[in-house]
């Protein structure tokens, strides 16, 4: 990771701590999509975040096939909501799993 990314992680990361509301490093959850980043990080985490009522974003993706935007946010009972968002970060859908019910491939015992 070069020093720009890590410059860039730590600015949201710290505006995130700035709301009240805790950023993850932004993945694709599925490992085959392209992460958001940038302004568009701090927006559509920011979007999701006021969606779900808190929470910490696990994961992000460009492109997604239901959205422009889709943020995955993890709730504090260990639920997961997929944000869906489009070009101007309004709200689209939302899928909520349950905790321990992440059907990912990367998802534990998958």
């Amino acid at each position: 990771m070069n020093i720009t990314r890590i410059g860039i992680v730590t600015a949201v990361g710290a505006a995130a701590v700035a709301i009240g509301a805790g950023i993850a490093t932004a993945q694709p959850d599925d490992g085959e999509g392209t992460p958001i980043t940038g302004e568009a990080l701090t927006k559509a985490s920011q979007a999701a975040l006021a969606f779900t009522g808190g929470g910490t974003v696990t994961g992000t993706e460009v492109g997604d096939e239901e959205s422009l935007y889709e943020v995955e946010v993890t709730l504090a009972d260990g639920s997961q909501t997929d944000v869906q968002l489009d070009e101007n970060f309004v709200l689209v859908g939302s899928k909520t799993d349950g905790p321990g019910t992440d059907t990912e491939p990367d998802a534990p015992g998958n």
